[in-house]
């Protein structure tokens, strides 16, 4: 039988490698800069991912940080955690990434997944949770964010997970593209 908690961390730990790999062999800038209309960036998801878990798999259960990053504030939603300052290196978020995550893996180690917990911040009577429902989140929370990640990265440079040859996805990018096409408001006959 597969013991559910294994599971669901070493889940959470492929996710986490993911997020992480995509810094790879960028310069500063293209891992601070906003990729999106709305300012996502890959230290930004970093240092978001490292105060969840921090908080879900930390503090939720009367575990604190190790320490005080420096974007943590004591209202969670004032964080300034969705891009980098100036003032953060990559190398100090991602070791308070690796830092927050060895710290959640010793909670679920060390804790049944029906272990209470407590969320502040949640709606009140919404609070009180568990490891299990925690876990569950913060697998799909670096899951979701892994794959912006995925995207931040094809959109800077190009790289991807996958092993086919640039010219593959240049021909695959030019079909899908002529069968959008057919859909574009300029192709319709009036």
């Amino acid at each position: 039988m597969t013991d559910l908690k294994a599971e669901l961390l070493k889940v959470l730990q492929g996710s986490r490698a993911v997020v992480l790999a995509k810094l790879d062999r960028l310069s500063e800038y293209d891992r601070r800069r906003p990729a999106t209309p709305t300012g996502t960036n890959l230290l930004g998801l970093v240092k978001h991912l490292a105060g969840l878990e921090y908080g879900y798999l930390g503090t939720s259960f009367g575990r604190p940080p190790i320490e005080r990053p420096s974007w943590f504030r004591d209202n969670p939603y004032d964080e300034i955690d969705m891009w980098a300052t100036p003032d953060e290196s990559s190398d100090y978020i991602i070791g308070v990434y690796r830092r927050a995550c060895a710290h959640s893996d010793r909670t679920v180690a060390e804790l049944d997944l029906d272990s209470p917990g407590h969320v502040a911040h949640w709606a009140e009577g919404a609070q009180e949770t568990t490891l299990g429902v925690l876990l569950i989140r913060m697998v799909a929370e670096t899951a979701q964010h892994a794959g912006h990640a995925d995207i931040i990265r094809e959109l800077t440079d190009a790289q991807t997970r996958n092993t086919e040859p640039a010219d593959f996805w240049h021909d695959r990018h030019t079909t899908i593209r002529a069968a959008a096409n057919h859909f574009h408001p300029s192709s319709r006959s009036p």
